[in-house]
This record gives C-alpha cells, structure tokens and sequence, in this order.
C-alpha cells in the first residue's frame, strides 16, 4: 500500500529492502518485496493467457470462415483482432516469465482457463455477438485484475492496464460492426 508522504519528513529509501534486493540473484527481477502475492499474480496472468489464446483462436476461425456480403471487412476485422490478442498472448507469456512462473500454453486446459468462450458460430452477425461478448468478460476480467492487483506489482498492472485499454477498443469496434 501506498505511503502518505508527509512534507516535513526526509524521504528516504527502506534500505533493509535494498539490501534483501542484492540477494537470491537468480531471481532476476523478482525482489524480495513480491512476497506472497507472486504465485497469485502468475495464476491470474496464465489465467489471462488461456483467455487471450482463446480469442485468438475463435477470431481466427471467425476470419476463416465468415461469409457473405459484408464478410470481407468484418473477416479482415477479425484477423486484425486475432493478432492483437496474440501480442497480448506473448506480453503475458513474457510476464509470468519475468516473475519466475511457467507460463501454462497447455491446449488441455486453455478452455477451462479462460474467461472467454470459444465459438463455433457459422452466421456473422453470430460471430460479431460472440467476439462482444467475449471482449466484454475480457474487459471486465482485466478490470478486476488490476483491482486486485493493486500497488502490489506496478510492472503487471501497467501491462494489464494496457492490454484493457486494448481490449475496450475492440469491444467498441464489435459494437460498431453488429450495428452496421
């Protein structure tokens, strides 16, 4: 939790904290400070990556197999989408690393993982509703994360805040797409 600063006070550094950091060097970036709340962070974020790896999956599929008259800007729509989440993926993937976690790409369990569903929808303004409503458990899931995440880890909020802002942007563009 954050410190109320007081202006008559000296700032100053925890240097016990300092001290604890230039030790276990094997532990790169994770700091001693992490504490308890490391192996949580790493479940909500493998959480997050089988979410991401979902959506891209149905985005891809989506972009494959739409048709119609309207189909090539909304498949061209969803390939965008598809690659984008799989940036967030790899964002992800690179997070759980830094904080020394395995992160969990097994196929096995990706649905069972993720906050959003996968869809096998064949009309498009089907697939259009699907990819909302799967952006809309994203944007909320990312939501509560960074709720519960805190000042905790500043590094994950900030690229959980990112991928969010992502997240709401596309979650926009579906609305727009099922309303033309």
């Amino acid at each position: 939790m954050r410190k109320n600063i007081s202006h008559t006070e000296p700032l100053a550094l925890d240097e016990t904290a300092l001290e604890a950091a230039a030790t276990h060097l094997d532990d790169g970036a994770v700091t001693p400070s992490y504490g308890p709340w490391r192996d949580g962070i790493v479940r909500l974020l493998n959480d997050a990556l089988a979410t991401e790896l979902v959506c891209v999956l149905r985005y891809k599929r989506h972009h494959f197999t739409a048709h119609g008259m309207a189909s090539p800007k909304v498949a061209e729509e969803f390939m965008v989408h598809a690659n984008e989440e799989a940036a967030h993926a790899d964002k992800l993937a690179q997070r759980i690393v830094q904080l020394g976690g395995e992160p969990d790409f097994s196929p096995d369990s990706l649905s069972g993982r993720s906050h959003a569903d996968y869809d096998t929808s064949s009309e498009l303004k089907a697939m259009v509703r699907a990819n909302l409503v799967a952006e809309r458990v994203a944007v909320e899931s990312y939501r509560q994360m960074i709720g519960l995440i805190g000042d905790t880890d500043p590094t994950t909020r900030r690229l959980l805040e990112d991928i969010l802002r992502d997240e709401e942007e596309h979650a926009d563009e579906m609305k727009d797409l099922l309303e033309s």
